[in-house]
């Protein structure tokens, strides 16, 4: 398992978003933290929060194991300093997640307004019934 968190700014709030890679299968999930966050903050996120995370469904992804030279992985570190926000299979993996909340926030809604209806429906009979007095 491979897993990432990129921190940026994206105006107003400062976010983060954790990539995990599983058996070539990339999920994400985005945090916001609101004011920018200092590193001891993050890594104590990281430590309570991570296994409580909503991550997105799982896309099919490629990965490349390159040499584990210290200079490559140096380099490396510095271009992902410079070029920041998420790549485009993240940016999927969380419009995936998106929709599928919505969905979820739609069933459930459409669930309390039945719901509710139901219930008015219900005092409504119970007052024709109060004023009928068997008459």
């Amino acid at each position: 398992m491979e897993a990432r968190l990129t921190v940026y700014f994206d105006d107003p709030f400062w976010v983060g978003v954790f990539e995990r890679v599983e058996d070539g299968k990339l999920s994400v999930c985005k945090v916001t933290f609101g004011a920018e966050p200092k590193d001891y903050e993050v890594w104590e996120f990281v430590l309570k929060h991570y296994y409580k995370l909503e991550f997105s469904p799982s896309v099919e992804t490629n990965t490349r194991r390159t040499a584990d030279n210290p200079k490559r992985r140096q380099r490396n570190a510095r271009k992902q300093l410079e070029h920041t926000g998420v790549g485009t299979k993240s940016q999927q993996a969380l419009q995936m997640q998106l929709e599928k909340n919505k969905q979820e926030r739609k069933v459930k809604n459409r669930e309390q307004k039945l719901a509710e209806e139901e219930r008015l429906f219900a005092l409504k009979r119970q007052k024709k019934k109060e004023k009928h007095r068997g008459r």
